[in-house]
């Protein structure tokens, strides 16, 4: 008998989008998940012949030889991401859709295998992945009013935010107990209504964001920021919601959080202008890090390279586009 296994990002795009697939296929599948930076997660994996594995929000090109591994075993595996890849493998057991454009996340990729079956949770894993307008017209296909696309906004922003940390010990709920509530709705309106963790996630988010917009510019010019956050567990835990936050407000600027670590080191998060979403992953490369083309991150940046980091970040070229008229 064959095995289901379900492998994703523990964010709010990775999870929404198992719930998607798993509402339109139920299964008995196993989850293997983890906190926003774990990425090479097809390493946990074993499998057998004719085991079917769904693979959501996980860069193949970081999961590449797991990928060929499970392939070889004899698994038959389904891939949705939006991540960069060199190459797709080419083989008869995996069915990959793969999509990079800057305004596409994985939730809006299995909405679009499924012809939007389950649409509100692809709204959720949209608005958790910044992509706001396009979440925002996606919603406005399902009629949802001003007030359900603000709770929708808060659920997957609040979902994202609880997937940043350094360890479990920084983050409310571990991802895969957070799936097994979200999967138990087809309407995460529902969810909302039922759950007391999505208002909790909520408040809690705001608090940290809060203590986040109190801490000043490192470093500015007139094209870019960088902020640096203590080694602390809401710091930890609010670096990419404050990013998120800063691309928002200001749409010309490219962003970058610094979150300290006890090793000396930081944790960075990148995102690019809004009004030209590209190139942070390719710059986070320079650094060891990657990511999308609006934001990416860099697991270990040295305090000693510091300096080399922010005037790198300052003469990269965030070309944003001039505003629009009545902006």
């Amino acid at each position: 008998m064959a095995n289901y296994i379900d492998v994703c990002n523990g964010d709010a795009d990775g999870l929404c989008s198992v719930v998607q697939w798993r509402l339109y296929e139920p299964r008995a599948a196993r989850l293997i998940t983890g906190l926003k930076r774990e990425i090479e997660l097809l390493e946990q994996v074993q499998a057998a012949p004719g085991d079917e594995l769904l693979v959501c929000d996980l860069s193949m090109q970081r999961n590449r030889q797991p990928l060929l591994r499970l392939l070889e075993a004899g698994a038959v595996v389904r891939y949705f991401d939006h991540h960069k890849v060199d190459a797709i493998p080419v083989h008869p057991r995996l069915e990959a859709t793969i999509d990079v454009a800057s305004d596409v996340c994985t939730s809006l990729l299995v909405d679009r295998y499924l012809n939007g079956r389950f649409r509100a949770w692809a709204v959720v894993g949209a608005y958790g992945d910044n992509l706001t307008g396009v979440a925002e017209r996606l919603a406005m296909t399902l009629g949802l009013s001003f007030d359900d696309r603000r709770h929708l906004q808060a659920l997957g922003e609040s979902i994202n935010y609880n997937a940043y940390g350094d360890g479990q010990n920084d983050v409310t709920l571990a991802s895969a107990r957070l799936y097994e509530l979200l999967a138990g709705y087809a309407d995460p309106l529902q969810f909302l209504r039922h759950e007391a963790i999505g208002k909790t996630l909520d408040t809690l988010r705001l608090n940290d964001l809060e203590r986040a917009r109190d801490v000043p510019p490192y470093w500015q010019d007139a094209r870019v920021s960088v902020y640096l956050l203590p080694d602390v567990p809401w710091s930890r835990r609010v670096s990419g919601s404050l990013g998120n936050f800063l691309a928002n407000a200001q749409v010309l600027r490219a962003h970058a959080v610094l979150t300290a670590r006890a090793a000396g080191d930081f944790k960075v998060s990148v995102r690019a202008p809004l009004r030209a979403p590209d190139g942070a992953a390719e710059f986070c490369r320079l650094f060891g890090g990657d990511g999308r083309a609006g934001a990416a991150g860099i697991e270990h940046l040295p305090a000693g390279q510091l300096d080399q980091f922010i005037k790198a970040f300052s003469a990269a070229p965030w070309d944003a586009a001039p505003p629009a008229r009545g902006d």
